[in-house]
């Protein structure tokens, strides 16, 4: 089980503790934003795409949405999304439970820059219900994130 795993990385860095699982689900940014009591913005959704012949993740706000000339231009391809069976298999997670945390070997994260504007932000933990409050650095250091991108539109800056 995918969040069995996120829960095995956090406990190496003896942050299993704070991750929350709730009883209903949190699978989607509004769904997540009212288990947590928060801003929908402050949901870190991890979204999955093909590159090439590889999955890669791109952490953005909740209330960002993939530029798609932005994506091209940084990526050379257009932007694909997986589909639900292809995440999981490739990726590691069920969608509603995506995340940068225990995800299968091959596979880059990308962090977004809707991102920074928070000191703190919620991203999933491997299950439908569940999430984490990481601050940014916090997320730089757990999500082994290859580089800050800027792919993303329809935030408030």
């Amino acid at each position: 089980m995918s969040i069995e795993r996120v829960k095995e990385y956090f406990r190496k860095h003896k942050m299993e503790k704070r991750i929350q699982e709730f009883e209903e689900s949190s699978a989607t940014v509004e769904l997540a934003a009212a288990a947590l009591n928060c801003e929908p913005m402050r949901i870190a959704k991890t979204l999955s795409f093909m590159v090439g012949d590889s999955a890669i993740l791109v952490v953005t706000a909740g209330d960002a949405k993939v530029d798609n000339q932005k994506f091209k231009a940084m990526f050379g391809v257009k932007a694909k999304m997986l589909s639900p069976i292809e995440v999981e298999s490739v990726v590691g997670h069920a969608v509603g439970g995506v995340c940068p945390f225990g995800v299968k070997e091959g596979v880059r994260v990308y962090l977004d820059c809707s991102l920074k504007r928070f000191q703190t932000v919620f991203p999933a933990c491997g299950s439908s219900n569940s999430a984490i409050e990481l601050s940014i650095s916090e997320m730089e250091e757990h999500s082994n994130y290859t580089e800050w991108v800027d792919v993303c539109k329809e935030w408030a800056a």
